[in-house]
Protein backbone atom coordinates (compact mmCIF):
# COMPACT_ATOMS: atom_id res chain seq x y z
CA UNK A 1 0.00 0.00 0.00
CA UNK A 2 1.72 3.20 -0.86
CA UNK A 3 1.46 5.75 2.01
CA UNK A 4 0.34 9.34 1.71
CA UNK A 5 3.89 11.18 1.90
CA UNK A 6 5.20 8.44 -1.27
CA UNK A 7 1.68 9.99 -3.83
CA UNK A 8 3.26 11.68 -6.30
CA UNK A 9 2.28 15.67 -6.53
CA UNK A 10 1.60 17.31 -9.67
CA UNK A 11 1.76 21.15 -10.33
CA UNK A 12 -1.90 20.68 -10.83
CA UNK A 13 -2.64 19.24 -7.82
CA UNK A 14 -1.13 21.97 -5.66
CA UNK A 15 -3.60 24.34 -7.33
CA UNK A 16 -2.00 25.87 -10.88
CA UNK A 17 -2.94 24.49 -13.90
CA UNK A 18 -0.25 24.65 -16.63
CA UNK A 19 -2.33 23.71 -19.28
CA UNK A 20 -4.62 26.40 -18.65
CA UNK A 21 -1.99 28.70 -18.75
CA UNK A 22 -0.81 28.10 -22.46
CA UNK A 23 -4.55 27.95 -23.15
CA UNK A 24 -4.88 31.49 -22.00
CA UNK A 25 -1.69 32.85 -24.12
CA UNK A 26 -3.17 30.76 -27.34
CA UNK A 27 -6.24 32.65 -26.95
CA UNK A 28 -4.01 36.28 -26.34
CA UNK A 29 -1.26 36.16 -29.30
CA UNK A 30 -4.39 36.96 -32.16
CA UNK A 31 -5.40 39.74 -29.90
CA UNK A 32 -1.92 41.20 -29.16
CA UNK A 33 -1.05 41.02 -32.79
CA UNK A 34 -4.16 43.49 -33.73
CA UNK A 35 -1.61 45.98 -31.42
CA UNK A 36 1.65 45.39 -33.14
CA UNK A 37 3.02 48.96 -34.22
CA UNK A 38 6.17 50.02 -35.62
CA UNK A 39 9.74 49.08 -33.86
CA UNK A 40 8.06 45.87 -32.62
CA UNK A 41 10.53 43.06 -32.55
CA UNK A 42 9.78 40.54 -30.65
CA UNK A 43 6.33 40.32 -28.65
CA UNK A 44 4.69 37.58 -26.56
CA UNK A 45 6.07 34.28 -26.20
CA UNK A 46 10.34 35.26 -25.13
CA UNK A 47 11.41 36.04 -22.19
CA UNK A 48 11.80 39.20 -22.31
CA UNK A 49 9.88 41.59 -25.44
CA UNK A 50 11.63 43.75 -28.06
CA UNK A 51 11.37 47.12 -29.17
CA UNK A 52 13.19 49.66 -30.95
CA UNK A 53 12.88 53.03 -30.18
CA UNK A 54 11.25 54.64 -33.84
CA UNK A 55 14.19 56.03 -36.30
CA UNK A 56 12.40 59.21 -36.36
CA UNK A 57 13.16 60.26 -33.08
CA UNK A 58 16.13 62.20 -33.09
CA UNK A 59 16.52 62.78 -29.70
CA UNK A 60 14.12 60.00 -27.84
CA UNK A 61 13.37 60.24 -24.61
CA UNK A 62 11.73 57.65 -22.69
CA UNK A 63 8.84 57.96 -20.21
CA UNK A 64 7.29 55.24 -18.19
CA UNK A 65 4.53 55.08 -16.20
CA UNK A 66 2.74 52.13 -14.65
CA UNK A 67 -0.78 51.80 -12.28
CA UNK A 68 -3.49 49.14 -11.68
CA UNK A 69 -7.80 49.39 -11.48
CA UNK A 70 -8.15 49.53 -8.09
CA UNK A 71 -11.40 48.69 -6.12
CA UNK A 72 -13.34 49.38 -9.23
CA UNK A 73 -12.31 45.19 -9.88
CA UNK A 74 -14.73 44.92 -6.82
CA UNK A 75 -17.54 45.85 -9.02
CA UNK A 76 -16.64 43.75 -12.03
CA UNK A 77 -16.18 40.49 -9.81
CA UNK A 78 -19.59 41.10 -7.95
CA UNK A 79 -21.13 42.49 -11.45
CA UNK A 80 -19.19 39.80 -13.63
CA UNK A 81 -18.50 42.44 -16.12
CA UNK A 82 -14.58 41.76 -16.86
CA UNK A 83 -14.78 42.88 -20.88
CA UNK A 84 -13.60 46.35 -20.07
CA UNK A 85 -11.21 47.04 -16.64
CA UNK A 86 -8.44 46.51 -18.95
CA UNK A 87 -9.28 49.62 -21.32
CA UNK A 88 -8.61 50.72 -17.65
CA UNK A 89 -5.39 49.53 -17.18
CA UNK A 90 -4.26 50.09 -19.92
CA UNK A 91 -5.45 53.96 -20.13
CA UNK A 92 -4.02 54.86 -16.54
CA UNK A 93 -0.81 54.16 -17.91
CA UNK A 94 -0.95 55.61 -21.41
CA UNK A 95 -2.77 58.76 -20.00
CA UNK A 96 -0.40 59.48 -17.61
CA UNK A 97 2.60 59.15 -20.13
CA UNK A 98 0.77 61.42 -22.80
CA UNK A 99 0.88 64.14 -19.92
CA UNK A 100 4.50 64.05 -20.17
CA UNK A 101 4.16 64.65 -24.33
CA UNK A 102 5.05 61.39 -25.04
CA UNK A 103 3.85 59.37 -28.03
CA UNK A 104 2.86 55.48 -26.18
CA UNK A 105 4.88 52.77 -27.37
CA UNK A 106 4.59 49.88 -25.87
CA UNK A 107 2.14 47.93 -22.84
CA UNK A 108 2.89 44.76 -20.47
CA UNK A 109 0.57 43.56 -18.01
CA UNK A 110 0.25 41.53 -15.07
CA UNK A 111 -2.42 39.46 -14.22
CA UNK A 112 -2.69 37.46 -10.75
CA UNK A 113 -5.71 35.54 -9.60
CA UNK A 114 -5.59 32.11 -7.40
CA UNK A 115 -7.27 30.10 -9.92
CA UNK A 116 -7.41 30.64 -13.06
CA UNK A 117 -10.34 30.82 -15.23
CA UNK A 118 -9.09 30.95 -18.53
CA UNK A 119 -12.40 32.84 -20.52
CA UNK A 120 -12.47 35.77 -17.64
CA UNK A 121 -8.43 36.18 -17.79
CA UNK A 122 -9.20 36.41 -21.95
CA UNK A 123 -12.40 38.70 -21.45
CA UNK A 124 -10.20 41.23 -19.49
CA UNK A 125 -6.85 40.46 -21.67
CA UNK A 126 -9.27 41.83 -24.42
CA UNK A 127 -9.80 45.03 -23.13
CA UNK A 128 -6.44 45.06 -22.55
CA UNK A 129 -5.70 44.94 -26.05
CA UNK A 130 -8.57 47.17 -26.93
CA UNK A 131 -6.99 49.71 -25.44
CA UNK A 132 -3.44 49.42 -26.85
CA UNK A 133 -5.41 49.38 -30.25
CA UNK A 134 -6.87 52.84 -29.59
CA UNK A 135 -4.13 54.17 -28.05
CA UNK A 136 -1.55 53.27 -30.58
CA UNK A 137 0.98 51.05 -28.35
CA UNK A 138 1.42 47.56 -28.80
CA UNK A 139 0.73 44.92 -26.30
CA UNK A 140 4.49 43.40 -26.27
CA UNK A 141 4.35 40.82 -23.31
CA UNK A 142 3.10 40.75 -19.77
CA UNK A 143 2.56 38.01 -16.75
CA UNK A 144 -0.43 35.10 -15.60
CA UNK A 145 0.25 34.34 -12.54
CA UNK A 146 -1.77 31.78 -10.41
CA UNK A 147 -1.32 31.55 -6.99
CA UNK A 148 -3.41 29.51 -5.06
CA UNK A 149 -4.57 30.77 -1.70
CA UNK A 150 -3.55 34.25 -2.43
CA UNK A 151 -6.47 35.82 -3.90
CA UNK A 152 -10.22 34.68 -3.22
CA UNK A 153 -12.47 32.42 -6.01
CA UNK A 154 -13.23 34.41 -8.79
CA UNK A 155 -10.66 37.56 -7.71
CA UNK A 156 -7.78 38.98 -9.47
CA UNK A 157 -5.34 41.54 -9.56
CA UNK A 158 -4.51 44.19 -12.10
CA UNK A 159 -1.00 46.31 -12.65
CA UNK A 160 -0.19 47.49 -16.42
CA UNK A 161 2.99 49.02 -17.07
CA UNK A 162 3.74 51.50 -20.03
CA UNK A 163 6.71 53.23 -21.96
CA UNK A 164 6.49 55.48 -24.30
CA UNK A 165 9.16 58.53 -26.12
CA UNK A 166 9.33 61.84 -26.75
CA UNK A 167 11.63 64.30 -28.38
CA UNK A 168 13.66 65.84 -25.53
CA UNK A 169 12.84 69.49 -27.08
CA UNK A 170 9.36 68.71 -26.95
CA UNK A 171 9.02 67.45 -23.36
CA UNK A 172 6.13 69.17 -21.51
CA UNK A 173 7.25 70.19 -17.76
CA UNK A 174 4.38 73.00 -17.52
CA UNK A 175 7.36 75.48 -16.55
CA UNK A 176 6.55 78.24 -19.14
CA UNK A 177 2.87 78.40 -18.06
CA UNK A 178 1.57 81.84 -16.86
CA UNK A 179 -1.03 83.89 -16.06
CA UNK A 180 -3.53 84.58 -18.65
CA UNK A 181 -3.38 81.03 -20.20
CA UNK A 182 -6.35 79.27 -20.66
CA UNK A 183 -7.34 76.04 -19.05
CA UNK A 184 -9.26 73.54 -21.37
CA UNK A 185 -11.10 70.55 -19.89
CA UNK A 186 -11.98 67.73 -21.74
CA UNK A 187 -14.89 64.90 -20.18
CA UNK A 188 -14.33 62.01 -18.99
CA UNK A 189 -16.19 59.16 -19.55
CA UNK A 190 -17.37 58.87 -15.88
CA UNK A 191 -15.79 57.67 -12.60
CA UNK A 192 -12.87 56.23 -14.64
CA UNK A 193 -11.00 54.28 -12.26
CA UNK A 194 -10.17 56.81 -8.88
CA UNK A 195 -12.69 56.95 -6.35
CA UNK A 196 -13.98 53.84 -6.42
CA UNK A 197 -13.93 53.01 -2.78
CA UNK A 198 -16.37 55.31 -2.26
CA UNK A 199 -18.52 54.60 -4.97
CA UNK A 200 -19.06 51.59 -3.96
CA UNK A 201 -19.77 52.87 -0.12
CA UNK A 202 -22.41 55.26 -2.10
CA UNK A 203 -24.33 52.08 -3.90
CA UNK A 204 -24.30 50.54 -0.42
CA UNK A 205 -26.04 53.19 1.26
CA UNK A 206 -28.68 53.67 -1.79
CA UNK A 207 -29.68 50.14 -1.57
CA UNK A 208 -32.42 48.96 -3.67
CA UNK A 209 -32.84 52.38 -4.70
CA UNK A 210 -30.79 52.24 -7.52
CA UNK A 211 -31.48 54.12 -10.77
CA UNK A 212 -32.13 52.46 -13.87
CA UNK A 213 -30.01 54.50 -15.84
CA UNK A 214 -27.74 57.49 -15.77
CA UNK A 215 -26.48 59.57 -18.42
CA UNK A 216 -28.54 57.68 -21.28
CA UNK A 217 -27.09 54.44 -20.26
CA UNK A 218 -28.25 50.86 -17.51
CA UNK A 219 -26.68 51.76 -14.11
CA UNK A 220 -23.88 49.63 -14.09
CA UNK A 221 -22.86 50.57 -17.50
CA UNK A 222 -22.60 54.10 -16.66
CA UNK A 223 -20.43 53.37 -13.32
CA UNK A 224 -18.30 50.57 -15.15
CA UNK A 225 -17.78 53.21 -17.93
CA UNK A 226 -13.97 52.85 -19.08
CA UNK A 227 -11.18 55.22 -18.72
CA UNK A 228 -11.26 57.63 -21.93
CA UNK A 229 -8.02 56.93 -23.47
CA UNK A 230 -6.93 60.76 -24.65
CA UNK A 231 -4.10 59.23 -26.40
CA UNK A 232 -4.87 60.23 -30.44
CA UNK A 233 -6.86 63.39 -29.67
CA UNK A 234 -4.06 64.96 -27.61
CA UNK A 235 -1.37 63.93 -29.69
CA UNK A 236 -3.32 65.49 -33.05
CA UNK A 237 -3.38 68.76 -31.04
CA UNK A 238 0.32 68.64 -29.87
CA UNK A 239 1.21 68.48 -33.62
CA UNK A 240 -1.41 71.42 -33.98
CA UNK A 241 -0.18 73.42 -31.82
CA UNK A 242 3.45 72.49 -29.98
CA UNK A 243 4.55 74.09 -27.47
CA UNK A 244 7.34 76.81 -28.13
CA UNK A 245 10.32 76.82 -25.99
CA UNK A 246 10.92 80.66 -26.89
CA UNK A 247 10.98 82.52 -23.59
CA UNK A 248 9.93 85.70 -25.17
CA UNK A 249 6.32 83.82 -26.75
CA UNK A 250 5.98 80.42 -25.11
CA UNK A 251 2.82 79.61 -26.95
CA UNK A 252 1.31 76.47 -27.92
CA UNK A 253 0.41 73.85 -25.44
CA UNK A 254 2.33 74.40 -22.07
CA UNK A 255 1.41 71.48 -19.91
CA UNK A 256 -1.42 68.42 -19.39
CA UNK A 257 -2.99 66.74 -16.21
CA UNK A 258 -4.53 63.64 -16.60
CA UNK A 259 -7.45 63.66 -13.68
CA UNK A 260 -6.73 60.40 -11.21
CA UNK A 261 -6.90 60.14 -7.66
CA UNK A 262 -6.96 63.37 -5.79
CA UNK A 263 -9.22 64.97 -8.62
CA UNK A 264 -9.04 68.80 -10.54
CA UNK A 265 -7.65 70.10 -6.82
CA UNK A 266 -4.68 67.89 -6.52
CA UNK A 267 -3.76 67.12 -9.76
CA UNK A 268 -3.41 70.03 -11.85
CA UNK A 269 -1.08 72.19 -9.54
CA UNK A 270 1.57 68.94 -10.36
CA UNK A 271 2.10 70.52 -13.46
CA UNK A 272 2.14 74.17 -12.25
CA UNK A 273 5.07 76.33 -11.59
CA UNK A 274 5.54 77.96 -8.08
CA UNK A 275 3.71 80.97 -8.13
CA UNK A 276 0.98 80.40 -10.26
CA UNK A 277 -2.99 79.09 -9.94
CA UNK A 278 -5.32 77.36 -11.64
CA UNK A 279 -9.02 79.54 -11.44
CA UNK A 280 -11.39 77.14 -12.80
CA UNK A 281 -14.87 78.69 -13.45
CA UNK A 282 -18.07 76.75 -11.26
CA UNK A 283 -20.89 75.76 -14.15
CA UNK A 284 -18.62 75.92 -17.16
CA UNK A 285 -18.88 72.25 -17.62
CA UNK A 286 -22.15 70.41 -16.97
CA UNK A 287 -22.46 67.61 -13.85
CA UNK A 288 -23.12 64.39 -15.09
CA UNK A 289 -26.41 62.48 -13.66
CA UNK A 290 -23.88 59.94 -12.47
CA UNK A 291 -21.82 62.67 -10.47
CA UNK A 292 -24.91 64.15 -9.57
CA UNK A 293 -26.58 61.21 -8.32
CA UNK A 294 -23.07 59.98 -6.38
CA UNK A 295 -22.40 63.59 -4.58
CA UNK A 296 -26.54 63.40 -3.37
CA UNK A 297 -26.09 60.35 -1.98
CA UNK A 298 -22.51 60.41 -0.26
CA UNK A 299 -23.77 63.81 1.44
CA UNK A 300 -20.44 65.65 -0.06
CA UNK A 301 -19.58 68.68 -0.93
CA UNK A 302 -18.68 70.25 -4.21
CA UNK A 303 -14.70 71.07 -3.00
CA UNK A 304 -14.78 66.84 -1.90
CA UNK A 305 -15.89 65.68 -5.49
CA UNK A 306 -13.77 67.63 -7.14
CA UNK A 307 -10.88 66.21 -4.78
CA UNK A 308 -12.33 62.95 -5.01
CA UNK A 309 -13.50 62.53 -8.60
CA UNK A 310 -12.58 63.53 -11.56
CA UNK A 311 -16.03 65.32 -11.67
CA UNK A 312 -16.64 64.89 -15.39
CA UNK A 313 -12.97 66.63 -16.73
CA UNK A 314 -10.73 63.90 -17.33
CA UNK A 315 -7.69 65.52 -18.80
CA UNK A 316 -6.55 69.13 -18.65
CA UNK A 317 -5.15 71.26 -21.56
CA UNK A 318 -2.88 74.29 -20.49
CA UNK A 319 -2.44 76.92 -23.25
CA UNK A 320 -1.84 79.94 -24.46
CA UNK A 321 -4.88 82.04 -24.99
CA UNK A 322 -3.70 83.41 -28.87
CA UNK A 323 -3.98 79.75 -29.60
CA UNK A 324 -6.79 78.16 -27.15
CA UNK A 325 -9.72 78.11 -29.49
CA UNK A 326 -7.78 76.51 -32.21
CA UNK A 327 -6.97 73.96 -29.50
CA UNK A 328 -10.26 72.77 -28.93
CA UNK A 329 -11.48 73.09 -32.09
CA UNK A 330 -8.77 70.48 -32.82
CA UNK A 331 -9.44 68.71 -30.15
CA UNK A 332 -13.18 68.29 -31.02
CA UNK A 333 -12.10 67.45 -34.43
CA UNK A 334 -10.52 64.48 -33.46
CA UNK A 335 -13.65 63.73 -31.26
CA UNK A 336 -12.89 64.79 -28.01
CA UNK A 337 -15.93 67.08 -25.58
CA UNK A 338 -13.82 70.10 -24.77
CA UNK A 339 -14.79 72.79 -22.18
CA UNK A 340 -13.31 76.25 -21.84
CA UNK A 341 -13.14 75.85 -17.70
CA UNK A 342 -10.82 78.14 -16.77
CA UNK A 343 -7.40 80.46 -16.44
CA UNK A 344 -4.03 80.33 -14.50
CA UNK A 345 -3.68 83.52 -12.47
CA UNK A 346 -0.87 84.70 -9.86
CA UNK A 347 -1.49 82.15 -7.00
CA UNK A 348 -0.72 84.53 -4.06
CA UNK A 349 -1.42 83.39 -1.12
CA UNK A 350 -4.58 81.37 -1.93
CA UNK A 351 -5.37 77.22 -3.19
CA UNK A 352 -3.32 76.36 -6.56
CA UNK A 353 -6.70 75.18 -7.87
CA UNK A 354 -9.56 77.70 -6.73
CA UNK A 355 -13.07 76.67 -8.32
CA UNK A 356 -15.74 79.42 -8.19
Amino acid sequence: MTSPSSTPLSYKDAGVDIDAGDALVDRIKPLAKKTMREGVLAGIGGFGALFEVPKRYKEPVLVSGTDGVGTKLKLAFEWQMHDTVGIDLVAMSVNDVLVQGAEPLFFLDYFACGKLDVDTAARVVGGIARGCELSGCALIGGETAEMPGMYPAGEYDLAGFAVGAVEKSKILTGQNVKPGDVVLGLASHGVHSNGFSLVRKVIERAGAELPATLDGQPFREAVMAPTRLYVKPVLAALAKHPHSKDAASPGGIKALAHITGGGLLENIPRVLPEGTAAHLKKGSWPQTELFAWLQKVAGIDDIEMNRTFNNGIGMVVVIDAAEAAACAATLRAEGETVYEIGAIAERGTGAAVVVG
